[in-house]
Parts: structure tokens; C-alpha cells; sequence
């Protein structure tokens, strides 16, 4: 059965939401970069690297579903920040925005009893939850060492490790 079209219309405009919050975290990766914290700019890659992975697992579906995907342009996103804190507090912003923007999703689907999307889209609902505690642990961790400092040296080591999994092929 192919997808109910209100859900399509929904799922396509999340997709360019998620190409977005690509861009939004690679721009976020190369103020980190060119700000010499080389750990930092390396999450924000891998948060890149998430959100593309996102709008493809949508993609896919849509398409699986015997629907029709829409790309559309992908407004500018900020380039300038005023340091580490700032950008967490944006990333803490955003993925609540995206949360919203989930549960718009899954109510649209709801509403048109479109019971397989719905199952679909609860692995979204489960990855907001982890993305905004994953953040206020940072931004708490952030805050504490008042975004400087050895602390910030020792959190953007840390960071270098972190490599992209990506979760939407499990």
C-alpha cells in the first residue's frame, strides 16, 4: 500500500529538516576546527554524519513505501558562534526543536492511522530522547568547567574518539 500522502507530504519536509541539522553541525564542525579544538569539531563531524543518515533512513522509507521524495533547497545555517558553551546551548536548542518537529511527525501519522510509519517513526522519538540527554550531559560538563580551561582540553581530547555508528542500519 503506498504511503498516505499528508504522512509523505510530513516525512518530506522532516528529510529537509535533516539535511539541515547536517549542514548546522558540519558548520558547528569547522568553527570548531578553525578555533583549535580539533575534538570538538570531530563530534559535530559525527553529528553530521548522524543527521545524513537520518534523512536517508526517511528517505528510504518513503520510497519503500511507493511514495515520492522532494528535496528541497537547504536554507543557510550560522557559521559564527561565541565559543564551545554557545554552540552546545544552540545544539541543546536545535535538538529540542527537532524533538518537536518528531512528534509533529508521528501525530500526523496517528492522525491518518498510518500504523507502519508510526512503528517507523518511534526509533526517531527513541534517538531524541538520547540526543538531548547526550547534550545536557556535555553542556553540563561545559558549564562546570565555564567552557575553559583544562577541562575544555581534556573534554575535546575525549571527543577525538567518538567515530560515526551509524544506529539507523540496526
Amino acid at each position: 500500500m503506498a504511503i498516505n500522502k499528508n504522512v509523505e507530504k510530513i516525512l518530506n519536509k522532516q528529510i529537509n529538516e535533516e539535511f539541515w541539522s547536517a549542514y548546522f553541525y558540519l558548520s558547528m564542525s569547522n568553527y570548531c576546527n578553525a578555533n583549535g579544538m580539533p575534538g570538538f569539531a570531530n563530534w559535530m563531524k559525527v553529528q553530521f554524519q548522524e543527521e545524513t543518515s537520518h534523512a536517508m533512513k526517511m528517505l528510504d522509507y518513503i520510497n519503500e513505501r511507493s511514495g515520492r521524495v522532494i528535496l528541497e533547497p537547504i536554507a543557510e545555517v550560522p557559521a559564527e558562534w561565541n565559543g564551545i558553551l554557545e554552540i552546545f546551548e544552540e545544539t541543546l536548542k536545535h535538538e529540542e526543536l527537532v524533538t518537536s518537529l518528531i512528534n509533529d511527525c508521528v501525530n500526523v501519522a496517528i492522525e491518518e492511522k498510518d500504523h507502519a510509519t508510526v512503528n517507523f517513526l518511534q526509533w526517531f522519538v527513541d534517538e531524541q530522547v538520547e540526543e538531548e540527554a547526550t547534550v545536557n550531559e556535555i553542556l553540563d560538563q561545559l558549564k562546570m568547567i565555564e567552557g575553559k580551561g583544562q577541562g575544555l582540553y581534556m573534554m575535546d581530547k575525549e571527543f577525538k574518539a567518538r567515530v560515526f555508528v551509524d544506529a539507523t542500519q540496526a
